[in-house]
């Protein structure tokens, strides 16, 4: 795993924006931090150097016991959800320090992480992109059937990792080398070109290329 710092954030959706030459760029726009530290590892104690950081605040009825105790011990504020980052190093950090899009600057290539869409049981022809049966001389209710499966007597069975009709989407998935355009740091937002995985409002993850 690389070991670069980053952020969560949220997607907020698409837009587009005018670039100094008069060309269209689409862009998504990331609601990106600001995160607090909530725990220093290192390699002393837990055997690896990391930084884990807390987004999106919720009310104290919303957090376990255990999970107050952990996060008392970087402020009085409680987190949603929590995610490390490893580093090389950690000199520097402070619990409850917060990381802003600071970190960033315009022209930076990136890695978001999101979960995509689910899209629920789909056939093969959605899911895998079969061409599916002809349409007509005596195709009878097979025009979107996978077909054949299965093999004779030797191995007898399905091979493991055979393409079929199934749950499909709702995957983590993560795009590389993603610019960023813009950084605004008065509104912890982030825009980076094209589209990033997830539905608006879906937890996503912005990294260094490292």
């Amino acid at each position: 795993m690389a070991k670069t710092l980053g952020l969560l954030g949220r997607k907020l959706g698409m837009t587009r924006i005018f670039k100094s030459d008069g060309t269209i760029c689409p862009v998504t726009v990331i609601e990106a931090g600001p995160c607090a530290v909530m725990q220093i590892k290192t390699t002393d104690k837990e055997g690896y150097n990391a930084l884990q950081l807390g987004y999106d605040t919720v009310p104290e009825r919303k957090v376990n016991k255990p999970m107050k105790g952990h996060m008392a011990k970087a402020g009085d504020a409680l987190y949603r959800h929590l995610k490390e980052f490893p580093l090389e190093v950690v000199d520097g950090y402070e619990l409850g320090q917060e990381i802003t899009v600071d970190i960033f600057a315009a022209g930076e290539k990136v890695k978001v992480t999101g979960t995509s869409k689910g899209k629920g049981f789909q056939g093969v022809m959605k899911r895998h992109n079969f061409n599916g049966s002809r349409a007509s001389h005596g195709a009878e209710k097979v025009h979107r059937v996978p077909g054949s499966v299965g093999n004779a007597t030797y191995p007898g069975r399905v091979w493991k990792g055979k393409r079929m009709a199934g749950h499909m989407g709702s995957e983590r998935v993560t795009l590389s080398n993603v610019e960023i355009v813009d950084v605004r740091p008065e509104d912890n937002v982030l825009l980076v070109k094209g589209q990033v995985p997830g539905p608006n409002n879906g937890l996503v993850m912005i990294r260094k290329n490292g």
